[in-house]
């Protein structure tokens, strides 16, 4: 990988988006996007807590034919409306948000997919309102604060070890002072992004994207400004799940990606350590961003994992 150079430009996958329009959630007006009919899937997003709910598509297009998928864009991301201070969005608020919107969309019980910074609200909402969850599927995600520092401190040594020169950039700049989330830091970031985030590089130019798809001025104020390596801000404050995880009551699924260099399998597998009963897949062709990389194999394993969730049990 030739790093002296900036990372060529990608042009955006292509994609259509389902009906959407806004929703009313507590003042709150949220996007909502739906597609297909049968058993509701809500799909919650990732790429920090930034993202929108972009980077689902076009990756879930084959789920709606026979299921209900639900795309949703949280508080001041994507097409949801944006608050005057940025600093009013929390973690607290996004469950509360999406729990809202549940009982709104009346559709009893839903399959939570929680992609990333997803999956902590999908376990908060498996835990704080269980009435809502059918099934919890966390891709890609974290249980704690903690694993969040892990995770970086991982990119960090992938980078250090596989990209030298980008390294050394880095370095020199934040021995001047400057934070992880200046544009400049975060230029050298990206350039090896690929390399750290998928098993194969080139499956990065997979990634949709459209203008306001990812709230740049939310993730330093949301994660702190050097989160790269000292996590801050809303994040460190997000609870650590790890001692509720026994009692989440829905059937639960962690998916991991076999070359996820960032939240290593052996990371994700700690979910097992606190909920015994989970079940835990391994994406073989995988990094982090498995529904784009083997989005055929991700919908084979999580209608399996519905199918068995609504088996009867055998006494």
């Amino acid at each position: 990988m030739n790093t002296d150079k900036p990372a060529a430009p990608v042009e955006p996958r292509s994609f259509v988006h389902p009906d959407g329009r806004l929703h009313d959630v507590g003042g709150h007006h949220l996007w909502v996007e739906q597609a297909g009919a049968g058993e509701t899937v809500v799909l919650l997003s990732g790429l920090g807590p930034a993202g929108s709910h972009v980077i689902f598509h076009p990756h879930f297009d084959a789920l709606a034919a026979d299921h209900r998928v639900v795309y949703v864009d949280l508080h001041g991301r994507g097409r949801s409306d944006v608050p005057a201070d940025l600093r009013a969005i929390t973690f607290e608020s996004d469950v509360a948000d999406v729990a809202a919107l549940l009982r709104s969309l009346d559709v009893g019980p839903v399959h939570l997919y929680g992609f990333s910074y997803g999956g902590l609200l999908a376990q908060a909402l498996s835990l704080d309102h269980p009435a809502l969850v059918r099934t919890l599927v966390l891709a890609n995600s974290l249980h704690s604060p903690e694993m969040w520092q892990q995770n970086h401190a991982n990119i960090n040594r992938e980078l250090a070890n596989q990209c030298p020169d980008v390294w050394a950039r880095i370095e020199a700049m934040r021995a001047e002072g400057i934070a992880s989330t200046d544009p400049r830091m975060q230029r050298e970031f990206a350039v090896a992004a690929p390399l750290v985030r998928f098993f194969n590089p080139e499956s990065a130019r997979r990634l949709a994207t459209e203008p306001g798809a990812r709230n740049a001025e939310l993730y330093p104020l949301f994660c702190g400004d050097d989160v790269d390596f000292i996590i801050g801000g809303e994040v460190a404050r997000i609870p650590d799940f790890r001692p509720r995880l026994k009692d989440v009551s829905v059937p639960m699924l962690v998916l991991a990606g076999r070359f996820d260099r960032a939240l290593y399998p052996a990371l994700q597998r700690q979910f097992l350590t606190f909920a015994p009963s989970a079940e835990f897949r391994v994406l073989e062709r995988s990094g982090s961003f498995a529904h784009v990389e083997e989005p055929d194999e991700v919908l084979r394993i999580l209608r399996a994992f519905w199918a068995r969730a609504e088996a009867p049990r055998v006494a």
